[in-house]
């Protein structure tokens, strides 16, 4: 057998799965199953992953008990594994005495970062970069307008000497997104222009996995005496 298959994903999810079928020894029974699982989701399958042959379910349980910021909630949870939602009810339970659980969230904001190398004065090459703030704005927020519909877009630029290297932050404000499309597609945008205003020339251009400018915060009081 090889797994190497040219144009599988080519192929609809019927004749994928019965392409897994023929090369792996699926039984009639073990077809069967995954082909109603499938069958259940529609199509949808197909346009949140690639190569779907079928879908997996999960249990969906309902954590109950739960106050948030004052309101009464109940929280969806999809796991396979035993005792997590139990073991949220009980904790919640046990804090609902004290105000239950009570939370805070920074604006929405992400990073991306483009390294400049190859500088003959990065501190002066960092002062150029900061001068040009209101051309970052512009080319940023016109590679997502939706975005700034939505009341994001770009905040604001940073920039650091490191050694010989200049490293230049974007902070974008995503909304609701992750922001990594948007994000590294800024950066990408930036970078010639950065090149230009700073004289060297760019490497790294992508998402920070820093995310510490989009920190939520969640806390509850528990009495010392339900804590056994």
């Amino acid at each position: 057998m090889t797994s190497r298959i040219p144009g599988f994903h080519a192929l609809s999810r019927a004749d994928r799965l019965a392409k897994v079928a023929e090369m792996t020894g699926l039984t009639n029974a073990e077809l069967d199953h995954l082909t109603r699982e499938a069958e259940a989701s529609g199509d949808l399958c197909d346009h949140l992953a690639e190569n779907v042959v079928s879908v997996m379910s999960i249990p969906l349980g309902v954590a109950t008990n739960v106050i948030v910021d004052g309101v009464d909630v109940l929280v969806p949870m999809a796991t396979e594994e035993a005792s997590v939602v139990a073991a949220v009810c009980n904790g919640a339970r046990a804090c609902r005495e004290t105000g239950g659980f009570t939370t805070s969230a920074d604006a929405p904001r992400m990073i991306a970062q483009i390294q400049i190398t190859g500088l003959s004065d990065p501190h002066l090459a960092r002062a150029r970069v900061l001068e040009h703030e209101a051309d970052l704005k512009a080319l940023c927020d016109a590679v997502d307008p939706m975005l700034v519909t939505l009341g994001g877009g770009f905040r604001m630029v940073e920039a650091r000497v490191a050694g010989g290297f200049l490293i230049v932050h974007l902070i974008v404000d995503v909304r609701d997104a992750m922001g990594a499309n948007a994000v590294n597609t800024m950066a990408e945008t930036c970078a010639p222009h950065l090149e230009g205003w700073s004289g060297g020339t760019a490497r790294l251009r992508i998402l920070s996995n820093l995310a510490d400018r989009r920190l939520v915060r969640a806390r509850a009081t528990w009495p010392v005496a339900d804590l056994g």
